[in-house]
C-alpha cells in the first residue's frame, strides 16, 4: 500500500497538473472575492452586506463554494488521464492488487483535494483582508469566525474532488466525464434550484449541501427572489456536511468497484 500511496504522488507530480491547480486556487479564492470587495457587496445589484457585517463577510466566501467544480474536474482529469494515456495498464502490472492502487489514487487524491481547499481558502481569506485594509474598513468578523468559514470550503474542495474521482473511474472517456461535471454544474443544478416543485430537491445536491454548510443562502434566496418563486430550504451545516460525506463515500465507492469489475480495453 504504500508503495501504491508513494507511485500516486510521483505520477501525480510528473505532471503539470499540480502546477495548472495552484493557478486555478488562488485565481478562484482571490479572484472572485477580490473583485467583489473592491466593488463593494452594497453596491452590488441586489445590494449585499458589507464586508464589515459578519452576513457579508459570509457571502464573500461562500461565494468560493460557485467554483468548488473546479477541483472535481481536477479529480476527474487525474483519472481520465491514464485510460487516455494507457498507463492504467501499466499501473496495475506495477501494483497487481487493484484495490490497493484505487485506495491509494483515493487517499492521494483526498490529499490534493484538501490542499487546493487550504490554497483556495487562503488566498480568499488573503484577498478579504488586503481589500478591507485598502477600504480603510474593518473585517466583519473574527479570525476564529473567518478561519471556521474557510475550513468548511477546505472540506467540501476535497469532497468535490473524490466526486471527480469516481466520475472518470466510471465514465473513463475524458471528454465525456468532462461534460457530465460542467453540465451538471452549469446546468442541472441552477435548474434544480429555481424551478417550482423541483427546487426541493436542490439542497440535497451537493451544491445545495455545501451551500448549508458554508452556510451561503445569498444565491438561492436571490435567484428564488427574481423568479418569483418561494427559496429552496437548505438543510443544517451538520446535515450538509453528512450529505457532502455521503456523495464522498459513494464517488469512492464508485471510484473502487468500477475498476475491479471492468476490463481495461
Amino acid at each position: 500500500m504504500t508503495s501504491a500511496v508513494r507511485g500516486e504522488f510521483v505520477r501525480l507530480f510528473s505532471t503539470r497538473l499540480p502546477l495548472w491547480a495552484c493557478v486555478a486556487a488562488v485565481l478562484s479564492g482571490a479572484g472572485l472575492t477580490g473583485v467583489l470587495g473592491l466593488v463593494g457587496p452594497e453596491n452590488a445589484s441586489p445590494p449585499m452586506p458589507g464586508l464589515d457585517t459578519p452576513e457579508g463577510v459570509a457571502i464573500a466566501v461562500g461565494f468560493t463554494g460557485l467554483l468548488l467544480f473546479v477541483p472535481a474536474l481536477f479529480g476527474t482529469i487525474a483519472v481520465t488521464g491514464e485510460y487516455r494515456h494507457k498507463t492504467i495498464g501499466t499501473t496495475f502490472l506495477a501494483v497487481p492488487r487493484r484495490g490497493a492502487v484505487l485506495a491509494a489514487k483515493l487517499l492521494v487524491y483526498s490529499i490534493f483535494g484538501l490542499a487546493f481547499g487550504f490554497l483556495m481558502s487562503s488566498s480568499a481569506a488573503l484577498a478579504l483582508l488586503v481589500v478591507t485594509a485598502s477600504r480603510g474598513i474593518d473585517l466583519g468578523t473574527t479570525t476564529g469566525g473567518l478561519a471556521a468559514v474557510l475550513a468548511r470550503v477546505v472540506v467540501a474542495a476535497a469532497i468535490y474532488t473524490l466526486l471527480g474521482v469516481g466520475i472518470g473511474a466510471l465514465v473513463r472517456s475524458q471528454l465525456v466525464a468532462t461534460g457530465i461535471v460542467l453540465g451538471y454544474f452549469y446546468f442541472l443544478e441552477p435548474v434544480l434550484m429555481i424551478l417550482p416543485g423541483l427546487n426541493t430537491l436542490y439542497p440535497f445536491m451537493p451544491g445545495g449541501a455545501t451551500s448549508a454548510l458554508t452556510n451561503f443562502t445569498f444565491l438561492s434566496d436571490t435567484m428564488a427572489g427574481e423568479m418569483s418563486s418561494g427559496a429552496a430550504t437548505l438543510l443544517t451545516p451538520a446535515l450538509g456536511a453528512l450529505v457532502l460525506l455521503m456523495y464522498a463515500a459513494v464517488a469512492s465507492a464508485a471510484a473502487v468497484v468500477a475498476p475491479l469489475r471492468r476490463d481495461l480495453t
